[in-house]
């Protein structure tokens, strides 16, 4: 016999359920009893969503005078290097960290699928046939032979009646997990683009710091010349060279610590990238042609909706809270509702005939009465996931706000550093120049013209170290402002959703 089975509501059985017993309903009777089922669906049990609430602050600590410049998408361009814009976009393609985020937002993405398809009919069809031959009468010298055909056809549908919310919840979780999968992705797009930024203005100060170096050894060997000549000359005695000679010596063995530390900065931007160091090519260049463009924060209230770590805390708990939901719902009755229509003949050419056509209906009704505590278990996991999630925002919340506060000390002490710098590195030089002029006059000895040197080398590399922390404070800025991404209004649809439904 073949049936069509329609199913209103079809809930988990669970013992103790009461099966109601099979009707012989014609098709259009079944369809309206269907039709109420489905408008009376759409109870909803468990709590609203509510965002907790927390002190936003008015305005930042270390705000500053100027009109809020927020970053814009693409916000590393500003820093005018072609070579960090091909960096980033390689990073963007190929890191390993946005690979595997991008994957677990598409499987986010299918999970909405599988979550709500309870929601929806579920159709098979399947067909046999059947033949059957038997001999009778053999003994009697009069062979007789029976042959039987039977045939049967069916299609089977199932609809499960979503009465108390439990598959629409389930169905909403899935959309805010997936939004939050999104949202991670681009928090982790972006702490990534912030890495390469940030190793690549490292590697720069590296150059810069063994330019210095080289510089100054090419220095203190021309001095050393001189004094040379000079001792041949008899002018001075030989500890002068010798003190020289040492200095040069030091400043020499500074060059392969120097030179391996830019190496190993240049290949960890290979990991950054996604590439091998031997593919990896980095021209470099000086920090001293970059600049830095003005940044400034506007109301921390605007932040949150330019953070994409807070969407994503805010999807994942309107997510743990649609669990709670369907964990309470999951303590109601279930309903279910089938029906079968099919078709069976003994002729093929007459299978799909009214003649063969055989039509019934059943309904059922199940109630839990002892699950040995996996449904009560079930709601305190959900219940204590949520509090978790609640601390996570409110911890996503301050340290965003804390993010900004940081990263705008120290863009602001690094600037007034780096000029302060700027001005000391110019003295010293001045000082320098001078101590080698007294030198050539006789009225100081080299030692001077040492001490000199060296406090020029100390202060061009403490300016190199100043503008990498300047440098590093305004890559912090941008991803503390988001890096110019905005929260679309899915986020907000999803928290709606929520708020709108439950009591």
């Amino acid at each position: 016999m073949a049936t069509k089975q329609v199913s209103g509501a079809v809930m988990r059985m669970r013992r103790g359920g009461a099966v109601l017993p099979r009707l012989a309903w014609p098709a259009r009777r079944w369809a309206t009893l269907v039709g109420v089922m489905v408008g009376l669906a759409g109870c909803t049990v468990g709590p609203r969503f509510d965002p907790p609430k927390l002190a936003v602050p008015s305005r930042f600590v270390a705000h500053g005078t100027a009109a809020p410049a927020w970053p814009k998408p693409g916000w590393w361009r500003n820093f005018g290097s072609p070579e960090l814009d091909r960096l980033i976009a390689e990073a963007r393609v190929h890191n390993f960290s946005v690979r595997e985020a991008v994957d677990q937002l598409e499987a986010a993405n299918a999970q909405i699928r599988v979550s709500g398809a309870p929601l929806l009919p579920s159709i098979t069809g399947s067909g046999s046939g059947n033949f059957q031959q038997q001999g009778a009468g053999a003994g009697s010298g009069q062979g007789i032979t029976l042959t039987t055909h039977r045939y049967s056809g069916s299609f089977t549908a199932s609809y499960e009646l979503d009465f108390w919310g439990k598959n629409r919840d389930a169905l909403r979780a899935a959309e805010a997990s997936a939004a939050a999968a999104q949202f991670n992705e681009k928090t982790v797009a972006l702490t990534e683009e912030a890495a390469v930024a940030t190793t690549y203005f490292q590697v720069l100060a590296d150059e810069d710091q063994l330019g210095i170096a080289e510089q100054n050894l090419q220095a203190a060997q021309g001095l050393l010349k001189q004094l040379r000549a000079e001792y041949q000359a008899g002018v001075i005695d030989q500890p002068t060279v010798a003190q020289q000679a040492a200095l040069v010596a030091a400043e020499r063995a500074t060059i392969p610590n120097l030179t391996s530390a830019l190496r190993q900065q240049a290949i960890g931007l290979g990991i950054l990238t996604g590439q091998a160091p031997e593919f990896l090519r980095v021209q470099g260049g000086s920090l001293s042609t970059m600049h830095v463009p003005p940044l400034q924060p506007g109301l921390p209230s605007q932040l949150l909706a330019r953070r994409p770590d807070v969407a994503q805390a805010t999807a994942n708990l309107i997510a743990a809270n649609d669990n709670v939901r369907g964990a309470i719902a999951a303590f109601f009755p279930s309903i279910s509702l089938t029906g079968s229509a099919g078709w069976q003949s003994a002729a093929l050419n007459t299978l799909i005939s009214p003649g063969s056509l055989l039509l019934s209906a059943a309904s059922s009704i199940s109630q839990p009465i002892f699950e040995g505590g996996a449904l009560s278990g079930t709601l305190a996991v959900d219940r204590a996931t949520y509090r978790e999630d609640v601390a996570k925002y409110e911890q996503s919340v301050v340290q965003a706000f804390t993010d900004v506060e940081t990263a705008m000390t120290a863009l602001h002490y690094a600037t007034l550093q780096e000029q302060l710098q700027r001005v000391a590195v110019q003295r010293a030089q001045t000082a320098l120049a001078g101590a080698k002029a007294q030198l050539q006059a006789g009225t100081v000895d080299v030692s001077t013209v040492l001490n000199a040197e060296q406090t020029v080398l100390s202060d061009q590399n403490t300016l190199v170290q100043a503008r990498l922390t300047r440098f590093q404070a305004a890559v912090n800025l941008y991803k503390a402002m988001g890096g110019g991404w905005t929260a679309p209004g899915s986020v907000y649809r999803l928290a709606m959703s929520d708020q709108q439904t439950g009591r």
